[in-house]
């Protein structure tokens, strides 16, 4: 097991990793949008932040030696099921063609009360 760290990515926050590889398997935290550079929580539209977030998991994700076509499965955590459509449209478009299994899941509140969490697990053939 080796536990996955990047500045290119908002540091933990709490006791835990960005990430976790074991084998072929990268497993991601939560990323919520703090800018990595100052490690200060970014407000703005769900459409900014929902990017912001995807670029820190990527950050991750490519540091740990993975690509995003590597990502298997995602979860994003909403704060408001109104905003799906928006964040539907930016992971679309972060994506293109490659399409992960996914899940999103509306719930009360998420750390720092942001608008988003996602988190994902990558798997290298």
């Amino acid at each position: 097991m080796e536990y996955i760290k990047t500045d290119r990515a908002p540091q933990a926050i709490g006791p835990y990793s960005q990430a976790v590889k074991v084998g072929n398997i990268l497993f991601v935290s939560g990323q919520i949008p703090i800018d990595p550079a100052t490690n200060q929580l970014i407000n703005g539209t769900i459409e900014e932040v929902t990017m912001l977030v995807l670029n820190n998991l990527k950050n991750i994700v490519i540091d740990a030696g993975f690509s995003l076509y590597d990502i298997a499965k995602v979860t994003i955590f909403l704060k408001d099921m109104d905003n799906f459509a928006a964040v539907n449209k930016i992971y679309e478009d972060f994506f293109g063609d490659h399409k992960p299994a996914r899940a999103v899941v509306e719930v009360s509140r998420l750390p720092k009360d942001v608008l988003i969490e996602i988190e994902c697990v990558a798997v290298k053939n």
